[in-house]
């Protein structure tokens, strides 16, 4: 290509030079170093320092689903395991719009305020479609997670509420051997996850609402019998006056029902989380709970108890999951449900076909 500025008639002609191009690599972008990966040794002192950061990458090993995180985590819980079990486990529980977080929010602060430490672990419904969850229990906990004695960790229930229980089980142990000892344990409302978390937790707070027009219908009979205690939120204002009336109905009912194995006879109280009323009547009553179970020797037993379910829940766990990895079985499901499906086969004898070579397998 022909440059004209060359001609020897534009001698003395001076060309600037030209502007230089942006390098395609953003210089200002920094450099993202991937962490370390640590050994089980180093999340365990960390944990029993109090580091909350480490606290929360263990936290995430557990609910990792990846093998390698598995072992390790499994590890760190052996490890923190002889400094478990000197916290109170609390679990809560309530129908949608109860103010279940925002009680919580109150209940911690009241907590902290008489000088312990407290861990909230959330279970938020997942997605049915996309498996996906908002976990937004943090942010509706304004006030708590200010709080620096405060570690507050919203879980995913993933569709699996039986994986996530485990999962709070274990994480359990791992906040208690970093010095919290209070535990809250919120379920995702009113259904099948109450059992899980009944069965790990010291104390089981069900929360209601008067006014609805529907208190005692509008809750299953087997959590009222799993409740250690009643509270009936948004006790304020008009509502007063149906609150009382609607714990009295409770505790009509709750007669009715046959004596707990602790032997404890369940409380109903009101408050209003929202305007922060009468927490300390809660608590009063959750202490009182604590006082007579110790006194009793329950307390021990029910701990041992729930060690035994969760020992025969994790072997089952690891028997199903086993099972349904095992090679070439995907393939010969789908071979003796369609032969089921066009009564070719029977579903007993089929399901014997499929355990015949599982067991064939296993002895390979």
């Amino acid at each position: 290509m022909e440059h004209p500025e060359n001609d020897a008639k534009y001698v003395g002609l001076r060309v600037n030079a030209g502007v230089k191009s942006n390098p395609t690599v953003n210089p200002y972008r920094k450099v993202v170093k991937k962490k370390r990966i640590l050994t089980a040794g180093e999340y365990v002192e960390g944990i029993l320092k109090g580091d909350v950061s480490l606290l929360g990458r263990a936290v995430t090993l557990i609910e990792s689903t990846a093998e390698d995180h598995q072992s390790i985590a499994q590890e760190v819980i052996e490890k923190c395991l002889p400094y478990s079990g000197n916290s109170r486990r609390i679990g809560i529980t309530g129908v949608p719009g109860a103010g279940k977080s925002t009680s919580i929010d109150v209940f911690g602060t009241h907590v902290i305020r008489q000088g312990h430490k407290l861990a909230v672990l959330a279970i938020d419904p997942s997605s049915e479609r996309t498996r996906g969850s908002i976990l937004g229990d943090k942010t509706r906990m304004e006030k708590l997670s200010l709080e620096k004695d405060a570690f507050i960790r919203p879980s995913p229930s993933g569709g699996s509420l039986g994986g996530v229980a485990r999962k709070t089980r274990e994480t359990i142990v791992l906040c208690e051997a970093a010095g919290y000892d209070r535990i809250f344990v919120e379920t995702v409302g009113v259904g099948q996850s109450e059992t899980a978390v009944h069965s790990m937790v010291d104390f089981f707070l069900l929360i209601q609402l008067a006014g609805t027009g529907d208190e005692l219908q509008g809750i299953k009979r087997g959590i009222m019998e799993m409740a250690d205690g009643i509270a009936i939120n948004k006790c304020d204002g008009d509502n007063v006056d149906r609150c009382k009336l609607a714990a009295q109905q409770f505790r009509t009912a709750l007669m009715l029902f046959p004596p707990t194995p602790s032997k404890w006879v369940p409380e109903v109280v009101t408050y209003s989380g929202y305007y922060e009323l009468d927490i300390d009547k809660v608590w009063d009553m959750i202490d009182r709970y604590f006082k007579y179970v110790e006194e009793t020797g329950y307390f021990e037993r029910k701990r041992n108890e729930q060690a035994r379910y969760w020992m025969t829940e994790t072997i089952e766990e690891q028997l199903r999951s086993r099972f349904y990895h095992t090679p070439g079985l995907k393939e010969l499901l789908e071979q003796k449900e369609l032969r089921v499906l066009n009564n070719e086969q029977s579903s007993f004898t089929a399901a014997k076909d499929v355990l015949d070579y599982y067991f064939e397998y296993i002895r390979k």
